[in-house]
């Protein structure tokens, strides 16, 4: 082995180091605790000496390693305008000039063979070596969480061909067959895999499926391993690295990957790791329109003004949608509070076009996007308010198919019949995910609404991003070009991702989910990519609200109401709200600065409040961050943060 491939796993290891430590730093900023922010700026700093070294190390005459130049291209990381100055081949002053250029040509050349593999996916959708490809093409554009989902459909489908009473095995052994003849796959040139390749091609079994399956499963392995790394979920790419060793034990990408996960994770958890359980399951990803999203609506269109102030018109007739100017949320502390004039966004918002008396009702909104993660709970199914009482005149309604499931009464029934009710009856969806442990309570109910949604979109033969509860509900979206990747020889550290994502609630349980409903997730790839469960979970975070259990304090029931959501928070609302069944928007009696009489005039905006107005303007802002995604810049945080400077002197 070469002095530059034994320094290969100190250099990828201090990139992946550094992924984990801004992971961290992230964390701490959104949830205002030092402990998170101290651990990721330790872990970062470590990261960059152990890189500097590493690459004092190298013979400045070779490039990087081809799995360095990956992992450091995905983390774009501090340390590399040093350590990839030494270590890259020269460039000429040419390629400095267009470099941007280029960079944008190569991210279209990308996202075109993205739509091209995308398109012969759903053509094909039982061919294991187009999802590897395009699961390659995702780790190139910066996209590890849909590399990993790729990979994964990839491996399923391995499994199908290598065991033959498998419901896909036929389909799947004549969809690899047309590789397994003689020639070397593409997707498998990658490090030790290539010899492997080589071999197979060469050999007696070069014609046989199941040899080539045997083969892909272990590039499936290693992409899993390497791609849920680089999202931050060490504990199940671990768990993929430990199967890909026992198909393959002396792989060496497979060894390599696992030595970064112990280093991270050592780390990341202060002491030694002995096996899965003492490692992190969670990261951060991409939350974004993808370029490729044709589903997200113009949400200030005429269309789509008419479409919401139609319906809006049922729930709050005093009330129609607008377009609002927002103060843009900071990513923490500045001094900008005592400015007069601050950057603002347009966003939509909610008005009066009456005047609203103190006391009286702005908006009664029914919803039926609703989760409960308790098993045989007393909800109803639909609505998630409580069951009425048992006897001879409860109204309380059972499904005729499922008799377990009921409903609080017939117009629950109704509507749960006509919008989503028949494509999870009788089919044992409501176990899943059901008595979750605390830590996992609020995670479980964004599934249970994701699966609330692919069933509404099932029953109605809609893609999931179509559902109109849904479709109008902004996910705090960051551009893609403040997402992606710097490329540049002199890139910084990377971008802030800010969607939680972990592999058994973006990928392995929604998969769960459409199978016990019966949906073939390789055929129904045009409407269940994971990009499509990521952009709903980015509309749900931060817009559904959540009700706690009185028992044991656990978030148990949790709803989407798309209205109630597009009126605008404020620290000094003009509003109060209550959710029982149905979210109630109420005009305040007084408002919270000054005392002065509630009451809302024709034309003002509805100020709704998402948090505990009453908290001081830190924990406000410190939950702004981590709901909001960023630092409240409502007057009232401005007016109170800047008397507060002024205080400290």
């Amino acid at each position: 082995m070469s002095a530059n491939e034994n320094n290969q796993p100190s250099l990828i290891g201090g990139h992946a180091e550094y992924v984990k430590g801004a992971t961290e730093a992230a964390i701490g900023n959104a949830t205002g605790s030092h402990a998170w922010t101290s651990s990721g700026e330790q872990a970062k700093a470590h990261a960059v000496d152990t890189m500097k070294k590493a690459g004092e190390q190298r013979d400045s005459s070779q490039g990087y390693g081809a799995a360095e130049q990956k992992l450091g291209q995905v983390t774009g990381c501090e340390g590399m305008t040093n350590e990839g100055a030494a270590s890259k081949k020269q460039v000429s002053s040419s390629w400095r000039r267009y470099r941007y250029q280029e960079v944008d040509t190569r991210i279209e050349s990308l996202l075109i063979q993205r739509q091209q593999l995308t398109d012969e996916l759903i053509a094909n959708p039982y061919d294991i070596i187009l999802y590897l490809k395009r699961a390659l093409v995702y780790s190139d554009l910066g996209y590890p969480d849909l590399a990993s989902g790729d990979a994964y459909r990839a491996l399923l489908l391995t499994d199908e061909v290598l065991n033959d009473g498998f419901e896909y095995h036929e389909i799947a052994v004549e969809t690899l067959r047309k590789y397994a003849n003689g020639t070397i796959v593409d997707v498998f040139d990658h490090g030790a895999l290539s010899e492997d390749g080589v071999r197979l091609a060469g050999s007696e079994s070069r014609a046989d499926p199941i040899a080539l399956a045997s083969l892909a499963s272990i590039r499936c392995f290693q992409i899993l391993a390497l791609s849920l790394l680089l999202c931050g979920c060490l504990k199940s790419s671990y768990e993929f690295c430990v199967r890909g060793l026992a198909v393959s034990p002396g792989n060496a990408e497979l060894k390599n990957t696992m030595n970064y996960i112990q280093t991270v994770g050592g780390r990341r958890m202060r002491g030694e790791i002995t096996g899965p359980n003492d490692l992190p399951d969670w990261g951060m990803v991409r939350r974004e329109v993808y370029p490729w999203n044709n589903y997200e609506p113009d949400r200030f269109s005429d269309v789509s003004l008419d479409f919401l102030n139609r319906e809006l018109a049922q729930m709050a007739p005093k009330c129609c949608v607008k377009v609002s100017q927002l103060p843009i949320l900071l990513g923490g502390a500045s001094d900008t509070d005592s400015y007069e004039i601050i950057p603002t966004c347009n966003q939509l918002g909610v008005f009066a076009k009456e005047d609203i008396a103190p006391g009286e009702n702005v908006l009664i909104e029914y919803s039926l996007v609703t989760a409960n993660n308790r098993l045989k709970d007393a909800v109803c199914d639909a609505c998630s308010s409580e069951l009425p009482g048992l006897g001879p005149d409860s109204k309380a309604v059972n499904c005729p198919e499922c008799y377990d499931t009921v409903f609080c009464d017939q117009v629950c029934f109704e509507k749960a019949q006509q919008l989503y009710h028949p494509a999870v009856c009788d089919k044992d969806v409501d176990s899943v995910a059901k008595d979750p442990e605390a830590r996992e309570a609020d995670e479980t109910l964004h599934l249970l609404l994701l699966a609330r949604v692919l069933a509404m979109a099932a029953h109605q033969g809609i893609h999931p991003l179509d559902v109109n509860q849904i479709k109008y509900i902004w996910g705090d979206f960051v551009d893609s070009k403040a997402n992606e990747i710097d490329l540049s020889p002199k890139a910084g550290a990377p971008p802030e991702w800010t969607l939680p994502f972990s592999f058994k609630y973006n990928i392995e349980t929604p998969f769960h989910i459409l199978e016990k409903m019966d949906i073939n997730i390789y055929e129904a790839l045009a409407h269940h990519d994971i990009w499509v469960f990521n952009t709903l979970y980015s509309k749900f975070r931060g817009t559904a609200s959540a009700r706690k259990n009185p028992r044991d304090g656990r978030p148990d029931v949790a709803a989407v109401h798309p209205f109630w959501c597009l009126a605008n928070h404020d620290c000094n609302p003009n509003v109060t709200w209550e959710w029982g069944g149905k979210m109630v928007l109420r005009a305040c009696e007084t408002r919270v600065v000054g005392n002065v009489e509630g009451g809302i005039k024709s034309g003002e905006e509805i100020l709704n409040h998402y948090c505990d107005v009453q908290l001081p303007v830190q924990q406000r802002r410190e939950w702004a961050c981590g709901s909001l995604g960023g630092w409240c810049m409502c007057e009232r945080c401005r007016n109170e943060a800047a008397i507060d400077a002024q205080s400290k002197g």
